[in-house]
Parts: C-alpha cells; structure tokens; sequence
C-alpha cells in the first residue's frame, strides 16, 4: 500500500493542478496503485499533474513505467504532468535511465506549479 496525498491548487487564471505526493516505494507493489490514481486525476479532476517525489526513497522500473503513463495520459489531453523535488536516492534512477531528459523535473513544488504556462492551463 502506498499513502499518496493529493492537493488542488489553482491556476492564476483558475485552472485546477493537482499535486499529488505518493511517500515510501514505488515500486512493483505499489506503482499500479499509482498508476490508477494518475489516471483517475487525470480524467476526472484535471488535466495538469505535479508529482512531488520527496518522501519517495526507492523508485523502480515499474514506479518509472506509472510516471511515463501519466505523462502520455496528459499529454493525450493537451496537459501537463512535471514532477518535482525527487528525492537523492531515486534522483539517480532518473539519471542511469535517462528518464531525466523525458520528465519536466523541478527542484520545488513552487518552481513546478510555477512553471505551468496559462496557455496550456486552458483545460
């Protein structure tokens, strides 16, 4: 069981953007149930994703696999999907896999919320 706390935060001009913060492995046990909470935001509350990955101390293929889901969930809607504040010891599977080059990563949740373009938070 993964614990994943969701937050909405609003656009400047009113979009909605969910945060979600999953905490502990996501990994093989847990990356499904992740996986479905994406795809439950992404379909039913908005279109915009930030995933802040600091309390996630382990990440693997399959935690990779229900990011790169997401990613093509929004990207099938015209949003947005950044992750942000990766914690050191999973920052590294990022880089080995170069799935560094692939996510909008940023180092706080503020940058990425920041970050998102209001011509694209038109959903």
């Amino acid at each position: 069981m993964i614990n994943i706390e969701q937050q909405t935060h609003t656009t400047e001009d009113n979009h909605p953007v969910i945060v979600l913060t999953p905490s502990g492995r996501l990994d093989i046990t847990t990356a499904w149930q992740f996986r479905l909470k994406l795809q439950e935001c992404i379909s039913k509350l908005s279109h915009h994703v930030v995933v802040n990955l600091g309390q996630v101390n382990f990440i693997d293929s399959s935690g990779l696999t229900s990011l790169v889901a997401g990613m093509r969930d929004a990207d099938k809607v015209k949003g947005s999907f950044r992750i942000c504040n990766v914690h050191p010891e999973a920052k590294l599977v990022f880089e080995v896999t170069m799935m560094d080059t692939v996510f909008e990563i940023f180092e706080t949740e503020e940058e990425a919320l920041a970050g998102i373009p209001r011509s694209v938070a038109t959903t």
